[in-house]
Parts: C-alpha cells; structure tokens; sequence
C-alpha cells in the first residue's frame, strides 16, 4: 500500500503510457461510475452520460488534464456524468459553466481546436391528468410511499429509455472547430488582511491599501 501511495502523489508522477493509473484513466468509464459520483440513477444523468459517450466518440481519449474543454449551459444532473466520462472538471478548470439554462454541451479538443456541439433534443413522454396529479404532488413536496414508488418507476422508465434511445433520437450535433479558451490559471495565494484566511490573488480586492477576500470587503473590511 505505501508504495501504491508514493506513485500516486510523487512529484515526477507525470501523465504517460507507461504508467499504468493514467492508462485506466483512458478508458471510457461505465454508466456504474457516474451512478457512483453522483449517487444515484436518473434521466438527467443517463442524458450527460450519453452526451459524453457521444463526444469521447468523435474526440476519442477522455481528458488526463486539459486535453478537452466542455463548455456546459447549465449545471443539472448531467454535468456530473460530463465530469466522469470525460475528464474535464471543474478542479481543472476545463469545465466551464455558462448558466443559460439549456441542455447544450461543446467539447473542444486541444491544441487542433476540433470541437463538437450537442444540443439535447429528446423530449420526455406526455403523462396522463393522473400521472400529472402524482407529478405536482411530489413537486409540492409529498413522500408518501405512494407517490415516490410513481416517481421513482417513472424516473426509471425515462433513464431506460435514454439509455437504449439512438443517438438521433436524442441529439442534434454540429461538428467542427472552435475557437481554444485560455488555459488554466495558477495563481499566488495571499493572506486576507481582515480574517487572515488564504485568497488566490486575483480575487482580493483592494481597500486603503490593504488586500481583503471578497467577503470581507462586502462588510466593509470589519473584523468579523
């Protein structure tokens, strides 16, 4: 087990093909991994893991580390598959979130700047007055057993159906190349001169001369 700890954190570990954890890292992971980062099964996971197969299809390798960049327009269940299956996290700073509210996600390739567009097009079924009734009763907040056992079979006929859907069934795609956004950043860590705790620098903000994190400076600089 020690020496298993020492490869995994020694500073000249580097990604490489003969090392056997950045290998298995290559592979495409299985709908089992993102059920397990997430926690749980459900259609909008099922959706980012399909995406995600979809493009690891066209840009082959998943990311080591910033090899792909997703751009994702929202940040529902389904990002958290984007993450699994393809690498590119919020940690990395290769995942960058656009709050539009909408299921598209764009995946570009460094350094060819090749990219893939998916836009989500698959529409759940139109339920009945009575499965509408169970559908606002849970939205309002009942757990009965009744109606989460309506819930849950629902959610699990849609997330089966995702899953065995055609691609054309639920995407629209557009190939192509896009423009490369900045690579991450590293950035100098100070001390915010009110509550003493670390801020990456570029984010304190300047008051009389002295540096403070961004809540301090909401209150004025007080000590808290």
């Amino acid at each position: 087990m020690s020496k298993l700890i020492l490869l995994l954190f020694s500073p000249s570990c580097k990604p490489c093909s003969n090392n056997p954890f950045f290998v298995y890292n290559r592979v495409m992971k299985r709908y089992d991994d993102v059920i397990d980062f997430h926690g749980h099964s459900c259609p909008g996971l099922a959706l980012g893991y399909r995406v995600s197969q979809r493009a690891l299809k066209e840009l082959k390798n998943r990311s080591e580390d910033e090899e792909i960049v997703a751009v994702v327009e929202n940040n529902s269940c389904a990002v958290d598959a984007v993450q699994v299956m393809t690498g590119c996290t919020f940690g990395k700073g290769n995942l960058i979130f656009r709050d539009y509210g909408k299921h598209v996600y764009t995946f570009v390739r460094r350094p060819s700047g090749k990219s893939i567009r998916i836009s989500v097009i698959w529409e759940k079924p139109v339920g009945t007055k009575e499965e509408k009734k169970y559908w606002d009763l849970y939205a309002n907040g009942d757990r009965s057993k009744k109606v989460l056992e309506f819930v849950h079979s629902r959610k699990a006929a849609r997330t089966r159906q995702i899953l065995d859907a055609g691609d054309d069934e639920l995407f629209a795609v557009t190939k192509g190349k896009s423009m490369l956004p900045p690579e991450a950043e590293i950035y100098e860590t100070i001390r915010c001169a009110v509550c003493n705790e670390m801020v990456a620098e570029p984010k304190a903000q300047s008051q009389n001369g002295r540096k403070l994190c961004v809540p301090c400076f909401e209150q004025k600089g007080t000590k808290r």
